[in-house]
């Protein structure tokens, strides 16, 4: 078949470092236009905004990679336009859009993609199958880093709707969700807010699953030197760590699983496989999770943070 006609909306770091590597070294699809106020594609047809690319570009397919609280528009627009649909974690700044999306993309015969990338790193499919054969005790969840490096200067993600601390937390709790074999549930939270944003630095979480087992989630902006993504959880087959956020998997100390990384092209080969099929995949597990966080969620004001 040939490749899909595709248009990129918001061209930023995300796109820079990991959209367009992807789409480049896969056949599914041929970036053919872009939509964003400052970035631009070497060769490729760039917009100012979504209307005047939906207008003029010949285009099947749009990802949109801007931040969650304008993507809920841009993705309407899109899908009134019948054109598939891929949006970046997380699908919305709140579980009613992506509601609203899911259903307008049913009404118009087209494909909504709510991509989870962390879902995709190399050893999580190794560590489902692992706890599905074993009884889980407990899990421990640690996700630290440096915002300073990772997002540097955007505000944005500071704003309400931009998740704070969460941005790269649900990445966690999109794992979790997937790899646990049963449902887990938030019982309370504890948010830090710095006085100067309207967003968290930290968080922690204490969920359970149906039957009562403890997993502790810890996420932190504040972190200096080795960043941490691990997921920890003791079975009766022995500790299982899956590190550097999916990467790597050890039971019981005994390295497992060491793949190398290529999230991004696998959400975009799902993605293809979808539009071929005819079916959209829009899981909000991760992003109820966070609603549910700030529900329960204690807040505490910490020091204000300067970029």
């Amino acid at each position: 078949m040939p490749p899909i006609n595709l248009a990129i909306v918001g061209v930023g770091k995300i796109v820079r470092d990991q959209h367009l590597p992807s789409i480049a070294r896969g056949s599914d699809f041929r970036l053919v236009a872009t939509a964003s106020r400052h970035g631009t594609v070497e060769g490729v047809d760039a917009y100012k905004t979504i209307d005047e690319m939906l207008e003029a570009a010949d285009v099947a397919a749009v990802s949109l990679c801007m931040p969650p609280q304008y993507r809920y528009e841009a993705a309407r627009k899109a899908l009134s336009a019948r054109k598939h649909v891929f949006l970046e974690k997380p699908p919305g700044a709140t579980l009613s859009e992506v509601a609203d999306l899911d259903a307008m993309a049913r009404d118009k015969g087209v494909s909504l993609f709510a991509s989870w990338h962390s879902r995709y790193a190399p050893a999580v499919e190794s560590a489902r199958s692992f706890l599905a054969s074993t009884t889980v005790r407990s899990v421990e969840i640690i996700w630290k880093e440096d915002v300073r490096h990772w997002h540097p200067n955007q505000e944005w993600i500071w704003q309400a709707g931009g998740l704070g601390v969460f941005d790269p937390g649900i990445n966690a709790l999109s794992i979790m969700t997937h790899i646990l074999p049963r449902p887990a549930f938030i019982t309370a939270s504890t948010l830090e807010f710095p006085e100067n944003r309207d967003a968290p630095i930290a968080a922690e979480l204490q969920l359970e699953d149906a039957e009562g087992r403890p997993i502790r989630a810890v996420f932190d902006w504040r972190q200096t030197g080795r960043q941490t993504w691990d997921i920890l959880a003791e079975t009766d087959a022995g500790q299982m760590v899956l590190s550097e956020g999916g990467s790597k998997l050890s039971v019981g100390g005994e390295l497992r699983s060491v793949e190398p990384e290529q999230e991004y092209f696998s959400l975009y080969s799902r993605f293809a496989a979808l539009i071929a099929a005819g079916r959209s995949d829009v899981d909000i597990a991760p992003l109820r999770h966070v609603a549910d966080a700030f529900l329960l969620g204690k807040r505490k004001l910490v020091e204000p943070f300067h970029d």
